[in-house]
């Protein structure tokens, strides 16, 4: 098979990473897709010099970085937009780390809020359809892998506190 096209016959599991979070899901949502910037963890850099991360709002939005000379790189786009419960991305980036510019080869990436109490949220991210990949399938799903919540949501739920501000 061609490392181009994308493996519609091979699977490769999905990695699922959760946080709890002492906030509702409403704020988890937002601070989630409306303030990326700051918890996308500094290793996840697409740009030279990022000045932030952006989630357009709605369903066929995009998912990108900016960089301090104005310049743009995406990280995919957004399928679905059901704020304040699911989040699915597309995630552009191939098996070197580097954007690429086909959803058909691009995985996708799940975000679910679920309520787990008045002032609690379980925040659960899946990447999925790894297979898209094509032969570096293998490869990005160890690197995306290991003990849960991973990098990127630990940082996230790092940057929440129960009656802060950032709702």
């Amino acid at each position: 098979m061609d490392a181009s096209q994308p493996a519609t016959t091979t699977t490769v599991p999905p990695v699922r990473k959760s946080v709890d979070v002492p906030v509702p899901p409403e704020r988890a949502f937002v601070h989630f897709t409306g303030r990326p910037t700051e918890w996308w963890p500094e290793s996840h850099v697409l740009v030279a010099a990022r000045e932030r991360v952006v989630f357009e709002p709605r369903a066929g939005g995009r998912w990108y970085e900016r960089s301090t000379d104005g310049s743009e790189l995406d990280w995919g786009r957004v399928l679905v937009w059901e704020p304040p419960h699911r989040l699915v991305l597309t995630w552009r980036i191939d098996g070197d780390f580097r954007p690429i510019d086909d959803d058909e080869r691009a995985s996708r990436v799940e975000v679910t809020f679920t309520r787990r109490g008045p002032d609690a949220t379980r925040v659960e991210l899946a990447h999925v359809e790894l297979a898209r990949h094509g032969r570096a399938a293998g490869r990005i799903r160890a690197a995306i892998d290991g003990p849960s919540p991973g990098e990127t949501l630990a940082t996230f739920a790092a940057t929440l506190t129960p009656g802060g501000d950032h709702a």
